[in-house]
């Protein structure tokens, strides 16, 4: 229901669908019979939240409850944003149209560090106190999760609660609590001390930090009762566990205007820069009958013709050739496209090609890491450059004229060598194109390079490591675009600036509350999008608040340092990363967890149950 106010102020904008609601299968109840009012925030815009799968299950899974509704609110473009200070209208949600500062909970998922200054602006829009000492009301309870919430310390004073890990469970055990605090007219302060013994909770004003004379973190004492360590929530079967039956249907194209079916959490790899294959561990996964039931009530709900596998690697899904002949079966004869990404190197068997060719022909998307066999040691990646070419010339065999390759810059230990081997492995890939026999006739083969920029995150075994700095990654970016001898290898890589922010913010303490909120005032927000980020807002902010950045990036950390995340727990024991980043700077690998248990700890959480065990 769009109210008045918005309506008059929408012909000014350029894509007035973001901001209207009423798509198919949006959820509509009526606000005097439910007990809780639940805004899922995304801190971006329509298009990119839209695409996010955790709002598309905590959003069904709310709205599944009688005495909840669950709306959605995404960050308004600046030209909306530009109208709604100008005409006073309060941030809103979409469903109802209600302005979501009087809601009971605001939830914030964080997908990306860059988009903190959103998380403020948006609470700011509403009309909502952003520092959460100022929230003295029971409600709204602001709070956030995803997978930046590991280290959710440069956020911590504008945060009453957060959630750790997955949401499904802890999500309901919340909105019972502050569904009975509210019936009981209990405190803020009641409601939190109850919520902190909620596994998968952590409330951070519960916490007091101080700080050694070097500028590390001394130490993050528990107050109020507080546990000293806070685990992570983890859903153990993923048969059972809530999974939509619909999605919202947008009226506007999406980044990912698809169906999306997960099929597992967790990952057995262990690469050792990817955060979230450690996170999300251990892996759970779904069954086949499971993912072929889930997939066709959400075709049959959206109207969708494509539908796409999600997981951190879809090839390691153990019955990975059994899912995909079900998979086929319907899809095919209904004119489904079936996307398949995150496919591993190291297991692209004649029998998974044999699968594709079934499936429309799109690009394929490999991800070598690393140019050299010595650097991919290092990261743990377990793919040689003889898989990779053998892995392109089946596909090359089988008619595909597009490779992706996705590879990383700035990796511990990395050398200009490295760097000549990303050029080196794409010219590998052309000669194995041109030498094949079987290629399909007639036509070009495309390679693409695309570099991200490494930063090191918690919880993985280069969260000590020291990140590489801007102008490295620049002298880096062109040494490559001089090592490239084809046209028909095409490099895209990421600007540095961001880098260094995001760096920054995953691994920093909460002292950068303060940097955070000087550079919001300074007018930083959308930092992740090139023509919005202000670098030199941002580096003024860290100045005015005595805060060096380069003392959270450029440093390596000694394995005896209290991490601003010690003390929560995610599973994964600090002696598996210390002795994984150990073997990393002896080029050592560690097989994947179905070769041989590497004894992370993440099975400990799930009552001993690891499925990469089998």
């Amino acid at each position: 229901m769009i109210k008045k106010e918005v309506e008059k102020i929408l012909q000014y904008v350029q894509k007035p669908a973001r901001y209207v609601g009423g798509e198919l299968n949006s959820v509509i109840k009526d606000a005097n019979k439910v007990d809780i009012r639940y805004a899922f925030c995304f801190p971006d815009i329509y298009e990119i939240g839209m695409s996010h799968l955790g709002m598309k299950i905590l959003y069904g899974l709310v709205n599944d409850r009688e005495d909840s509704w669950c709306e959605r609110v995404f960050a308004p473009d600046v030209d909306m944003e530009e109208q709604m200070r100008k005409h006073n209208v309060p941030l809103f949600a979409l469903e109802s149209g209600d302005y979501i500062k009087h809601f009971d909970m605001i939830g914030f998922t964080l997908m990306y560090e860059l988009c903190y200054t959103n998380v403020l602006n948006m609470l700011d829009l509403a009309g909502i106190p952003l520092f959460s000492k100022d929230r003295t009301e029971l409600a709204p309870i602001v709070c956030v999760g995803g997978p930046c919430a590991c280290n959710p310390e440069p956020i911590a004073d504008f945060v009453d609660i957060v959630f750790l890990g997955d949401g499904e469970e802890s999500t309901n055990a919340v909105i019972d609590l502050l569904k009975e605090c509210k019936k009981n007219g209990a405190s803020k302060k009641e409601f939190l001390l109850k919520a902190k013994d909620i596994t998968g909770v952590y409330v951070p004003s519960f916490y007091k930090d101080s700080y050694n004379d070097d500028g590390t973190l001394k130490e993050l004492v528990p107050i109020n009762d507080a546990p000293e360590k806070v685990k992570k929530s983890i859903v153990s079967d993923m048969n059972k566990c809530y999974y939509p039956k619909e999605f919202v249907v947008p009226f506007i194209s999406i980044v990912h205007d698809r169906a999306v079916e997960e099929i597992f959490r967790g990952c057995i790899r262990g690469c050792r820069f990817c955060q979230a294959g450690f996170i999300y561990r251990p892996i759970r996964e779904k069954s086949v009958e499971t993912i072929n039931a889930q997939s066709k009530a959400l075709i049959e709900s959206t109207g969708y013709d494509e539908l796409s596998l999600c997981s951190l690697s879809t090839s390691d899904h153990s019955q990975v050739n059994e899912m995909l002949t079900s998979l086929i079966d319907w899809t095919v004869k209904d004119k489904i496209n079936l996307s398949l990404p995150s496919l591993r190197v190291d297991n692209f068997s004649d029998e998974l090609v044999d699968k594709l060719n079934k499936v429309r022909k799109s690009g394929l998307t490999f991800a070598p890491e690393a140019g050299t066999q010595r650097l991919r040691d290092v990261i743990n990646k377990n793919v040689t450059e003889e898989e990779v070419i053998k892995t392109c010339t089946k596909a090359f065999d089988n008619g595909w004229t597009t490779v992706k390759l996705y590879f990383m810059m700035g990796l511990p230990t990395e050398t200009m060598e490295d760097i000549e081997g990303i050029a080196n492995l794409g010219m590998d890939v052309i000669h194995a194109f041109y030498k094949n026999p079987n290629r399909q006739k007639g036509t070009g083969l495309q390679v693409n390079i695309s570099c991200s920029s490494f930063i090191p995150k918690p919880f993985t075994p280069f969260q000590w490591e020291p990140e590489d700095t801007m102008e490295s990654l620049k002298a880096k970016q062109k040494h490559l675009l001089e090592s490239i001898p084809s046209k028909k290898i095409k490099v895209s890589y990421h600007e540095t600036p961001t880098s260094l922010l995001e760096g920054v913010l995953a691994r920093g303490d909460r002292r950068l509350s303060a940097v955070l909120y000087s550079a919001y005032k300074k007018g930083c927000k959308f930092d992740s999008w090139d023509e919005h980020f202000k670098f030199d807002a941002w580096m003024e902010a860290f100045e005015e608040n005595n805060l060096d950045p380069y003392f959270y990036t450029q440093r390596r950390r000694d394995f005896s340092e209290v991490l601003p995340w010690d003390h929560l727990d995610y599973g994964i024991s600090r002696k598996f990363l210390e002795r994984e980043n150990i073997k990393a700077h002896e080029n050592e690998t560690t097989p994947h967890c179905r070769i041989q248990c590497a004894g992370c700890g993440a099975n400990k959480l799930n009552g001993g149950h690891c499925d990469a065990r089998g």
